[in-house]
């Protein structure tokens, strides 16, 4: 998996996946050119053929591996936590981190999702309903009093709350990440 919990150093095509969703970031995924992701990671532009086999690709990837990463960790974590109380901590968690240690990953799967290949965009979206469900079952067993529209409804909202953080992050690290998960466990608290 391209993007990975971090446990050793990146690979080259680990690295050229981080500085392209910097730049597909900043500038959007028609703003940058092979050239330019090249540039970013101290190769030529054609030499990013020998990684990936197009622009694309690149993009496709990328928010493939952090769909299956962020799938991944959520099953994982829910699996392991004790009762359905530390289930919504540990989930909430875990995006709160993923968002604030990724925002660039965010900004890039919340605007260019649509300039995915067919079979990427398919994929993707396959995957993001799977992370979806682990949240709604987590919130129901967390929360039996509520039903699966109102969970799910609930999980979208907390989605936005937390992925918001490239726009809104205006406290260091620590405090931001403290503050948003205070504000999804609350809000996971007042969904009816």
């Amino acid at each position: 998996m391209p993007f990975a919990e971090p446990t050793a150093p990146p690979t080259r095509r680990q690295q050229i996946l981080a500085a392209a969703a910097e730049l597909f970031a900043r500038h959007g995924f028609h703003g940058v050119g092979i050239n330019d992701i090249g540039a970013a990671v101290g190769i030529s532009g054609p030499a990013l053929y020998r990684h990936f086999r197009s622009k694309d690709s690149v993009l496709g990837e990328m928010l493939t591996s952090i769909s299956e990463l962020l799938l991944a960790g959520a099953q994982s974590r829910v699996r392991e936590a004790a009762d359905p109380a530390e289930s919504i901590r540990v989930l909430i968690r875990w995006q709160v981190d993923f968002a604030l240690d990724n925002p660039a990953l965010i900004t890039v799967q919340e605007r260019d999702l649509g300039n995915l290949a067919d079979a990427d965009r398919q994929r993707v979206r396959t995957l993001q309903r799977r992370y979806v469900e682990v949240w709604v079952s987590t919130i129901r067993r967390a929360r039996p009093e509520v039903g699966e529209p109102a969970a799910r409804a609930g999980a979208h909202a907390l989605f936005g709350l937390i992925n918001s953080t490239p726009h809104s992050a205006h406290l260091d690290r620590d405090q931001m990440a403290d503050l948003l998960a205070a504000m999804a466990y609350a809000a996971v608290h007042s969904i009816t």
